[in-house]
C-alpha cells in the first residue's frame, strides 16, 4: 500500500515540483552566498518540520462541520475534554476566518515514534443540556476536523460489514443505531512518518473512532480529577490498540459520566513530505482523472461544433456578403436601383449607444472585466501550485486581494465605454462601478453574518475581520476604480469603422420568433453551461460537501473552453440578428452568453438536495451564496459575449465600403 501511494504521489506534480525546484534554487543561491539558509524560499505555513524521537507532536482541533446544516461550530461548544492550561486559539489569517476555521489546542499528548495504548484523556459528567447538545450534533451528522503538523485527519470507520477510509470532511462525532444515539469516545490515532537522517517528518494522519462503554477493574469508580489516580480499565488493553471486535458495549449519549480515551500508533512510511498531500487531493483515487478528461473532451466537442459553425459563417456567408457589398454596380443595376438587404443596411445604426440604460451597461462591463481578470489570475496561480491546500485560506485571500487590485481595470473600462456612449456623468458611472456589485455582496454577507451570529457559528466572522474587508473595499478597491476611471475618461472614445448617419433610428422589421430576444438568450447559455457542468459538479462538492478540489489544471482548461464557447455562440447569434436588420446587439450579446449563469443557478438548485438540509438557514445560506456566484458568472460571461461581438462587428463593418 505504501509503494502504491508513493507512485500515486507523482500525479500531482505541482506539489513536488515546487519543493524540488525550491531546493535546487536554494543550493545555487547558497553557493553564490546570497542566502544563508535554504529554508528562506518555503511558502509561509508549508515549510517542513522535522521531529526527533520523543519530541511532542501537537494535535490541534478545528471547527465541527456538517454538510446538512452548513453551520460550523467551535470544537468546544459541546463538552469535549479541554486542555489543562485552557483553550488557546491559533493565529489565523483572514481567509481562515472567512471559511469559518477556528484552530485550537487539544489535551491529546503525542510523542514522536512512541506508541501509547488505552490512555485516559478525561472524564466528563454529562447533564441534560450536554446530552441534548451531543444528540443534536450527532443527529445532524457533525464531524471532527483534527490537524497534526498542518495535515488534516483522514477517517477510518469500522462496521460489521466493512472498513471505510475517507480523506476529506473529518470523522463523525457519533452515530445513531436502533433509535439510540451513541458517541465516539475512543480514537485510534495513527500517524505516518517518513524517517530522515536527522529525524522524521509527519506524512500521514488517520483517526479511527470507536464507541466504548468503559468500565474499571472490579467495578471501581473515579472522580475524574487526576488521571494518575484513575483505576485500570477492563474495556481496553494497555498492550495493544482498540479493535472493533473487542468492544463489549457502546457508549450511549445519556446523563452520567463518559470516559474519553485514545491510542497512538506510529508507522514508518515511504511517502516523502512533498507528496504527503497527494492522497488527500486525489482522495485515494476516488475520482479518477478520466472523469475530468471526459469533461474536457465533452467541452472540446462543443467548441469544435461551434468552431465549425463559425468557420462556415466566416468563410461562406461573410465572404459572399462582403464581396456582394463591395462589388461595383453596373449601369444596368444602378438604373434598376436594387435595394440591398442584410447586415450592411444597419451600418448607420449598428454602433448606436445601447438602449436602455447605457450607463448601467458600462458599469456591468467594467465589473465583469474586473471579475474576469481576477478569475484568470487566480486560476493561473492555483494551476501552477502557488495556492497550496496546506496554506489554509490562501485561495480566499487571493480572490479578495486580486478583486480589489483589479478595481483599476473596472474603473478604466467602464469610464471609457461610457464616454464612447457620449455620456457626461462619468462620476456617477464610477460610483455605480465602485459600489453597486460589491455593495450588494457586502450587504448579503453582513446579513448572513448577523444570522450566523445568532447561531453562534464560527462562520460568523469577528468584527476585526469585517473591518479588514471594509478597509480592502474603501481603502484599495474604491480609490483604484476612481483612478482607473480618471484615466479612462481622459482617453479618446473608441473608434468605429462606420459613422451614425441617421438622427432618427432606423426602423427594425418584424423579427421571426427564433430571433427574438427571449429565445436567443435562453439558447445562448445552454452550450457554454454544457461545456463546464461536469467540472462545476466537483467545484460545488468542494464548496458544500467539504471535499478537496485542487485539479486547477483541469479548471484552467475548462475555463478557457467556457470563454471560447461564450464568444463563439454569441458571435453566431449576433450575425443572425444583424442579418435580420436588428441592430440592438449590445444588451443582446451581453444577455446571450450571460444566460449561462441562469443554468448554473438551476443546476445548483438540483445539486442542493444532495446536502439533505435540516435547517431553514441552510436554504438561506446556500441559495444566497449561489445567487451571488451566479451573478458573478453572469457578469463575466456577459462581458465575454459583448467583447467578442464588439470585435466581430468592428471587423465585418470595417471590411465593407459604405457610401
Amino acid at each position: 500500500e505504501l509503494d502504491r501511494r508513493d507512485q500515486r504521489g507523482e500525479r500531482f506534480w505541482f506539489v513536488r515540483t515546487w519543493d524540488c525546484s525550491t531546493e535546487r534554487t536554494m543550493r545555487v543561491l547558497a553557493l553564490l552566498g546570497l542566502l544563508p539558509s535554504a529554508q528562506g524560499f518555503y511558502l509561509p505555513g508549508v515549510a517542513p518540520r522535522t521531529f526527533r524521537y520523543g519530541d511532542k507532536v501537537e494535535l490541534k482541533v478545528n471547527k465541527l462541520t456538517s454538510v446538512h446544516t452548513q453551520l460550523p461550530y467551535d470544537y468546544y461548544t459541546v463538552k469535549f475534554c479541554e486542555p489543562h492550561g485552557g483553550v488557546q486559539q491559533a493565529s489565523e489569517n483572514l481567509g481562515e476566518f472567512l471559511t469559518g476555521d477556528r484552530i485550537e489546542n487539544s489535551p491529546y499528548q503525542l510523542y514522536m515514534e512512541q506508541d501509547q495504548f488505552c490512555n485516559i484523556l478525561c472524564a466528563q459528567n454529562l447533564k441534560s443540556h450536554d446530552v441534548a447538545a451531543f444528540k443534536m450534533i450527532i443527529q445532524e451528522e457533525y464531524h471532527h476536523n483534527w490537524i497534526i503538523d498542518n495535515l488534516p485527519a483522514a477517517s477510518i470507520l469500522d462496521s460489521e460489514q466493512y472498513i471505510t477510509t475517507t480523506y476529506a470532511g473529518g470523522f463523525p462525532v457519533g452515530f445513531m443505531e436502533g433509535g439510540k444515539t451513541f458517541m465516539f469516545n475512543h480514537v485510534n490515532i495513527i500517524v505516518e512518518y517518513h524517517p530522515l537522517e536527522d529525524g522524521s517528518r509527519v506524512v500521514g494522519f488517520y483517526v479511527e473512532p470507536f464507541s466504548v462503554k468503559h468500565k474499571f477493574v472490579n467495578g471501581q469508580t473515579w472522580d475524574g480529577a487526576d488521571i494518575r489516580t484513575a483505576p485500570p480499565l477492563t474495556s481496553c488493553d494497555k498492550s495493544g490498540p482498540m479493535v472493533y471486535e473487542g468492544i463489549m458495549e457502546k457508549q450511549e449519549v445519556k446523563n452520567g459520566q463518559v470516559l474519553f480515551t485514545y491510542d497512538v500508533m506510529w508507522r514508518a512510511s515511504k511517502v516523502k513530505w512533498a507528496s504527503r498531500w497527494d492522497i488527500y487531493l486525489s482522495m485515494d483515487n476516488a475520482v479518477p482523472d478520466k472523469v475530468h478528461w471526459f469533461s474536457i473532451i465533452n467541452s472540446m466537442l462543443i467548441v469544435l461544433f461551434l468552431s465549425v459553425m463559425i468557420i462556415m459563417i466566416m468563410i461562406r456567408n461573410l465572404r459572399r456578403d462582403i464581396t456582394r457589398y463591395n462589388r461595383v454596380l453596373t449601369e444596368e443595376e444602378k438604373n434598376e436601383e436594387r435595394e440591398e438587404s442584410g447586415w450592411k443596411l444597419v451600418h448607420g445604426d449598428v454602433f448606436r449607444a445601447p438602449t436602455p440604460a447605457p450607463m448601467m451597461f458600462a458599469v456591468f462591463i467594467g465589473t465583469g472585466l474586473q471579475l474576469l481578470c481576477m478569475a484568470v489570475i487566480t486560476i493561473g496561480f492555483a494551476a501552477v501550485g502557488f495556492l497550496s491546500p496546506a496554506n489554509r485560506g490562501s485561495l480566499v485571500i487571493a480572490v479578495l486581494v486580486l478583486y480589489v487590485m483589479m478595481g483599476a481595470v473596472a474603473g478604466y473600462s467602464s469610464a471609457r465605454l461610457y464616454k464612447t456612449f457620449k455620456g457626461k456623468e462619468w462620476q456617477k458611472c464610477t460610483m455605480y462601478t465602485a459600489f453597486l456589485f460589491p455593495g450588494i455582496c457586502f450587504l448579503v454577507f453582513v446579513g448572513f453574518n448577523i444570522i450566523l451570529s445568532f447561531y453562534h457559528s464560527t462562520a460568523a466572522i469577528p468584527m476585526l475581520s469585517l473591518v479588514a474587508l471594509v478597509a480592502l473595499w474603501f481603502g484599495i478597491s474604491v480609490p483604484l476604480i476612481f483612478l482607473g476611471a480618471f484615466f479612462g475618461y481622459k482617453q479618446e472614445p473608441m473608434k468605429y469603422p462606420t459613422k451614425q448617419l441617421n438622427v432618427i433610428p432606423k426602423h427594425i422589421p418584424e423579427q421571426p420568433w427564433y430571433l427574438g430576444t427571449t429565445f436567443t438568450v435562453l439558447v445562448g447559455g445552454i452550450l457554454p453551461f454544457g461545456a463546464c457542468f461536469v467540472e462545476f459538479f466537483f467545484i460545488l462538492s468542494s464548496m458544500w460537501m467539504n471535499q478537496y478540489y485542487y485539479v486547477f489544471g483541469f479548471t484552467a482548461l475548462v475555463f478557457v473552453i467556457l470563454i471560447v464557447t461564450c464568444a463563439e455562440i454569441t458571435v453566431v447569434l449576433c450575425y443572425f440578428q444583424l442579418c435580420s436588420e436588428d441592430y440592438h446587439w449590445w444588451w443582446r450579446s451581453f444577455l446571450t452568453s450571460g444566460s449561462t449563469a441562469m443554468y448554473v443557478f438551476i443546476y445548483s438548485m438540483i445539486y442542493f438536495w444532495r446536502l439533505e438540509p435540516v435547517l431553514w438557514v441552510t436554504y438561506l445560506l446556500y441559495f444566497g451564496y449561489m445567487f451571488m456566484l451566479s451573478i458573478s458568472i453572469f457578469l463575466v460571461t456577459g462581458t465575454v459575449g459583448f467583447l467578442s461581438c464588439l470585435w466581430f462587428t468592428k471587423k465585418i463593418y470595417g471590411s465593407i465600403k459604405v457610401d
